[in-house]
């Protein structure tokens, strides 16, 4: 923990982000192109990931979600196109400086050593270090522990935890970084009903704080309810971009899924509630 906090703070002379204008784009795919081995996983995506806004990214397995995230965060570089973070290109960022504008969840958490899970949490705050804010740390742990409700074991070896536990405990290690981009990658697959729902809760308050939320999902309803934007890929394409009410139709998921769905209107709310069609 602290020979990674030194890292950091060696980069002293970093670039501090500023507070993003309501609207600015702090996540921008022009044209993107990967390739992996001899598949082309992405092709020509367009995308943007815009402060204050929460944006789903939704499709069949293999569709190109988990790359195009780590696209985005800049773990993976570009074959063809570009990628711009904070204004800039991915490239022009220093890892440290990178660090400190955007927070990534992947789809698993491993450690190799029984770190107790306060101090998990804490590894969040390192890009902080030796910065006018590495004051807030105590705050920042805190606040994401008792978002993501695992202050009560904070203490518990994190290799002792369950699935989801782990999961909550990488999401609060995330939040504590605050950057003003975060990018997570299916944070709801491990959790029970009521922990879905808080993520996406988060999800949604940290996009009302002013900050771009990316976030891969799995599950059409929750992306329905909560996102502001829904982006439906298909073999490494966009199939289509907006709001869930608009773009979330029988006939799209139908054809994007190979699964004949209906989309109904929430009783209530009127968000699209997608259902597979089944003859029982």
């Amino acid at each position: 923990m602290k020979a990674l906090r030194r890292l950091f703070a060696a980069g002293s002379d970093r670039e501090l982000p500023a507070p993003a204008a309501p609207g600015a784009p702090l996540a921008e795919a022009r044209g993107l192109g990967i390739l992996l081995g001899r598949r082309q996983v992405l092709d020509a995506v367009d995308l943007t990931a815009r402060a204050g806004e929460v944006v789903a990214l939704v499709g069949p397995n293999g569709a190109g979600k988990s790359t195009l995230l780590a696209a985005l965060a800049a773990d993976l570089p570009a074959g063809s196109g570009e990628i711009r973070i904070d204004g800039r290109p991915a490239a022009a960022w220093s890892p440290p400086e990178l660090a400190l504008r955007r927070a990534v969840l992947p789809q698993s958490a491993a450690l190799s050593f029984p770190f107790p899970v306060e101090d998990v949490v804490r590894m969040g705050r390192a890009p902080w270090a030796g910065t006018a804010k590495e004051d807030e740390d105590d705050v920042a742990v805190a606040s994401a522990m008792e978002a993501t409700e695992v202050t009560r074991f904070a203490a518990r070896p994190f290799s002792a935890l369950s699935g989801g536990e782990r999961a909550r405990v990488a999401l609060a290690r995330v939040l504590a970084q605050r950057a003003p981009l975060l990018l997570l990658d299916e944070p709801t697959a491990a959790l029970d009903l009521r922990h879905q729902e808080l993520v996406l809760r988060i999800c949604r308050e940290r996009a009302a704080a002013g900050d771009a939320v990316v976030v891969v999902l799995h599950d059409l309803g929750l992306a329905a309810a909560y996102a502001d934007r829904a982006v439906v890929l298909r073999d490494g394409r966009v199939a289509v971009d907006g709001p869930p009410a608009e773009v979330f139709t029988g006939e799209l998921l139908g054809e994007v899924y190979r699964q004949p769905v209906e989309v109904f209107p929430h009783p209530r709310t009127g968000a699209p509630l997608v259902v597979p069609e089944r003859t029982r």
